[in-house]
């Protein structure tokens, strides 16, 4: 599969969860935290008959879930064990089988695993590993009701691992409660991008973002670009205009069915389509290779989403570009964003796009006396007063320089 060594959370994480012990592993996203708990269960079940659950994973997307349960089948190809995914928006049979001695290893959002539980579905009295996957954003997606009352069927004397980006006091309180003596492995928070990003943003009047954002495909090196929408509403709309305009498009977010969502992934992933237009739903539920560019059409209410959003690029030590699109009545977010980053965002101007009265710059430009600054050279049509095309691409260099 191409590894070569572990990171630094798998280090961290595999000895001890080998061994059967309670683990706490906080660590930002694309750090390899899955491979950091399903080793250890494959390793720990891989002599056990087949045909009852000894493991489950609950994680808060269908995405996350079929991500987990695909990793699954590939690190476990040379085994006997079986996972299933497990999860809303698609019909019960499947997961009926699955749960009924289909499956060792069960990975499932915590709703569609109460239905099946309610109706009978299941039985856990063979469970021996427990894991919390994304525990943070479960508990910001408001699973804990769902989360409190699978516990309360699980056996006691169990292996509980909790996977994390962050520690907010709601996570704390779970893991005191359920985790016994746990080992910690404390990376560093996602409260800074991941290496390998280089930031830009890009000062635009709101109206005028698609155009920007079609401009800036105008540059072939964007080749996976990962447009990030507010809403669901601007998500479609904007999937639309792209596609209008001949650029290969899919769109992801809550409301579509899951046979939509995942032909869409399928459909960026394979490279068929060059954008996938996306609301937050995916920040943390996607891992695809080869992401050229996180471009936020609109900046992040709260900022920690901001470093989710861009973890999606320059994944495995690889290097990636994240684009902000900054509107005037977005910039106190974007401020917002900076002092999580703890550093300023040059904020460039593209002639054609410049509001007719520029938002006053952040503290942090002040402090270090940048303001706004012009873009040079390039015109609305995409090609640079001395003819060359526009790219927003920063390595090895250019003009947003």
């Amino acid at each position: 599969m191409g590894y070569t060594k572990p990171t630094p959370i798998q280090i961290g994480a595999i000895p001890d969860a080998v061994l059967g012990r309670d683990i706490i592993g906080t660590s930002q996203t694309g750090s390899g935290k899955t491979a950091a708990f399903l080793l250890p269960i494959l390793e720990r079940l891989i002599r056990l008959p087949n045909g009852w659950i000894y493991a489950l994973v609950l994680t808060p997307t269908r995405e996350l879930a079929v991500q987990a349960e695909s990793f699954l089948r590939k690190l476990g190809q040379h085994t006997r064990l079986r996972g299933a995914a497990v999860y809303g928006g698609v019909g019960m049979g499947g997961q009926v089988r699955a749960l009924r001695g289909g499956a060792e290893v069960i990975v499932a959002t915590p709703g569609r695993l109460l239905d099946h539980m309610r109706r009978g579905n299941v039985d856990f009295r063979s469970l021996q590993i427990l894991v919390l996957d994304e525990a943070d954003r479960m508990l910001d997606m408001g699973f804990m009701p769902d989360i409190m009352e699978i516990m309360r069927h699980l056996p006691k004397k169990r292996q509980t691992m909790l996977f994390t980006a962050t520690m907010p006091p709601e996570v704390i309180q779970l893991s005191r409660e359920f985790l016994v003596n746990p080992h910690i492995i404390r990376m560093k928070e996602a409260t800074v991008a991941a290496t390998g990003v280089s930031h830009r943003a890009l000062q635009v009047p709101a109206h005028q973002k698609t155009d920007l954002l079609c401009l800036l495909l105008d540059d072939k090196s964007m080749t996976g670009v990962l447009v990030f929408a507010r809403t669901k509403h601007r998500a479609d709309r904007l999937a639309h205009q792209l596609s209008e305009r001949g650029i290969r498009t899919g769109v992801i977010h809550g409301d579509r069915s899951q046979g939509q969502r995942e032909r869409a992934l399928e459909g960026f992933r394979s490279g068929r389509e060059r954008v996938l237009v996306a609301t937050d739903v995916v920040a943390r539920g996607i891992d695809v290779e080869d992401i050229s560019h996180v471009v936020n059409y609109d900046v992040p209410n709260e900022p920690g989403i901001y470093v989710h959003r861009v973890g999606r690029t320059a994944r495995a030590g690889k290097l990636g570009d994240a684009i902000t699109l900054v509107a005037q009545e977005e910039m106190s977010a974007f401020r917002d964003v900076e002092r999580l980053l703890g550093t300023p965002i040059q904020m460039e101007e593209i002639p054609g796009f410049v509001p007719t009265q520029p938002p006053r710059s952040t503290t942090s430009h002040r402090n270090s006396g940048r303001g706004p600054r012009r873009f040079q050279g390039h015109q609305h049509n995409g090609q640079s007063a001395k003819g060359g095309s526009f790219s927003p691409r920063r390595r090895p260099s250019n003009s947003w320089r």
